[in-house]
């Protein structure tokens, strides 16, 4: 497999952008070897500059649900850029876009597209602040909630630590009101709760957390967190900006049966294109300017592109029967992998719902951040590139997750399975 253009652009591109990328996990630091430069992509395959082609299972991490260049999206994108390309006004597609979600997603009556995931756990976290009076927030390890100096903090010592920051540039006072304790730990949940009952704005959690491989909530969990947000007057907030509308048309809470207070939402709903929104009730969302005192804009929130793109995608999940088969494809993946790796030998566990699925070289399920930090993460450096070398394309990072696409078809899921037997043999 050649790979000398891109080697060539990455020392191009390393003199002007840091690492040479836009966003740090692309420039494979995780597993080493090169970062394959991409020139175009169709269906569920992408191909990089030097010409090779690969069963994409990254899905720019989890945007694509539908297939690069699917010809609904691409054909709405060029009639909505037709009618130009931003307007800094509203349009009626912002409605009907948020039309479908409100129709779709149980927490949410009223909401307000923005441009990232970042952008959307910022601003519902600010509206938590706001609504309860409180400063502090409750974060799980290893859930990421954009790079927002209050979330970017690690945890520490002790059942609840406050934030020390996770990022160079971080002010400590940025992350002081942040708690961070594990994820699937309702002892250390409580033990927040009970030595600061009035303090804490809101509790933020994926639902599903997808930066730790594919991590599960227990099975009580996520419905105790509703518990004791309502016990001490917290809001509970749901990051699906990778669940929704990839675990189910209703996310992970329609799944779960929790509904929480606010909804953090992106990916998906701009169809590959950027966007974000954070919903909730109509109360709370009215607190949001110009309605409310809680002050919140963008210049391209409601891009006419980006809710052309997202409009078609949903149009295109939407169908009875597709979370089946997905459900049905991603469960395939993981109980196939699962055998593989038993026969070679090899420590392993996955997880899939709907869309996503993940992995780890573990010997234990991963339930936790420091689960998934304790899996051997040089194998599945070598793991990854024994895939890559066979065209399949995994995220270059260990703790990522896997995603599928409506154009992963049996063939595709296929190749990944056959590669996976002949990779577990090569780093057994």
């Amino acid at each position: 497999m050649r790979v000398n253009r891109s080697k060539r652009l990455l020392r191009r591109a390393r003199q002007l952008m840091p690492g040479g990328v836009s966003s740090p996990v692309r420039a494979f630091n995780s597993v080493g070897g090169t970062p394959r430069f991409i020139a175009r992509a169709s269906g569920s395959s992408i191909e990089d500059v030097d010409g090779n082609r690969y069963v994409d299972y990254v899905a720019s991490w989890g945007a694509i649900i539908a297939g690069h260049a699917h010809p609904v999206i691409v054909e709405a994108v060029r009639r909505a850029a037709a009618n130009g390309i931003s307007f800094g006004a509203p349009t009626e597609a912002e409605i009907e876009l948020a039309e479908r979600i409100v129709a779709c997603v149980p927490s949410i009556e009223m909401l307000r597209l923005v441009t990232s995931g970042t952008e959307a756990a910022m601003s519902a976290l600010r509206l938590a602040r706001a609504a309860t009076g409180r400063d502090r927030i409750l974060k799980f390890e290893g859930c990421y909630h954009g790079h927002a100096d209050a979330v970017l903090a690690a945890a520490g010592s002790g059942v609840a630590t406050l934030g020390i920051p996770g990022s160079a540039g971080v002010p400590a006072a940025a992350v002081a009101d942040t708690l961070v304790v594990a994820f699937n730990d309702l002892a250390a949940v409580e033990a927040a709760f009970t030595a600061r009952p009035d303090e804490i704005a809101a509790v933020v959690v994926e639902p599903i957390p997808a930066n730790m491989g594919l991590a599960w909530p227990d099975v009580d969990f996520l419905s105790r967190l509703r518990e004791l947000c309502d016990a001490f007057g917290s809001l509970l907030v749901f990051d699906e900006v990778i669940s929704g509308f990839r675990v189910g048309l209703g996310g992970a809470q329609e799944r779960f049966g929790v509904t929480p207070d606010l909804t953090c939402l992106g990916k998906v709903i701009g169809g590959g294109l950027p966007v974000g929104a954070y919903g909730g009730s109509a109360r709370l969302m009215q607190r949001i300017a110009p309605v409310g005192d809680v002050y919140q804009a963008g210049t391209l929130a409601g891009n006419p592109l980006a809710v052309a793109a997202g409009l078609a995608a949903l149009e295109l999940i939407t169908p009875p029967g597709v979370f089946d088969a997905f459900e049905a494809s991603s469960l395939r993946i993981a109980k196939e992998l699962e055998a593989a790796a038993r026969e070679a030998g090899l420590p392993f566990q996955t997880r899939a719902a709907g869309a996503l699925f993940g992995l780890a070289f573990s010997e234990t399920p991963v339930r936790s951040f420091a689960d998934a930090a304790a899996a051997d993460h040089d194998r599945y450096g070598r793991f990854f590139h024994a895939m890559l070398d066979q065209g399949i394309y995994l995220a270059p990072s260990g703790y990522e997750a896997g995603f599928l696409t409506l154009a992963h078809g049996d063939g595709e899921i296929d190749q990944l399975l056959q590669a996976a037997r002949r990779a577990f043999k090569k780093v057994a």
